[in-house]
């Protein structure tokens, strides 16, 4: 399947307001839904990636993708949640320009709240925090294009 048999796809979609295909050819299975105005196009959910040790501004909140002041050694032995990037596409912190930001570094997240959309297609495609905790790092900035796997966020977790 190519970029244009997708694309024709999508548009069919649009047109006669489906909110689900499935398609199965093969060894290629493609399942494209829309949900409440924001679709997901058949990517892995983001909260099967594993916790990741990385390093993480000690600081108070800094710029999007603006590294954070060194760190002492206590602090890069924190273990942190990324949240990696489950699609190639767009990266938008906010619903529209100007608007506030699904989270910013400092704020707490619940498991399952929206962190950022990646559009990808034409597609609104909502990335949820994987754990309960607090937004230590933004990898990226708003507007910029991604990669499946990159980095978009570092979560501190609640210890329960």
């Amino acid at each position: 399947m190519d970029f244009d048999e997708i694309t024709r796809i999508l548009e069919i979609m649009r047109e006669h307001d489906l909110s689900e295909f499935e398609l199965e050819r093969d060894n290629f299975k493609l399942r494209i839904r829309k949900h409440a105005g924001h679709a997901v196009a058949g990517a892995p959910p983001a909260h099967h990636l594993p916790a990741v040790p990385v390093a993480a501004p000690a600081a108070a909140p800094a710029a999007a993708g603006v590294p954070g002041p060194a760190l002492t050694p206590a602090e890069e032995d924190v273990e942190l949640v990324i949240v990696k990037s489950p699609i190639v596409g767009t990266f938008h912190r906010a619903t529209e320009p100007g608007a506030r930001p699904f989270a910013e570094v400092g704020d707490r997240v619940k498991q399952g709240q929206v962190l950022c959309i990646i559009e990808a297609m034409k597609l609104m495609n909502e990335i949820n925090a994987e754990v309960d905790g607090e937004v230590v790092k933004v990898y990226v900035e708003n507007g910029q294009a991604v990669q499946y796997g990159e980095r978009l966020f570092a979560i501190r977790p609640n210890h329960v």
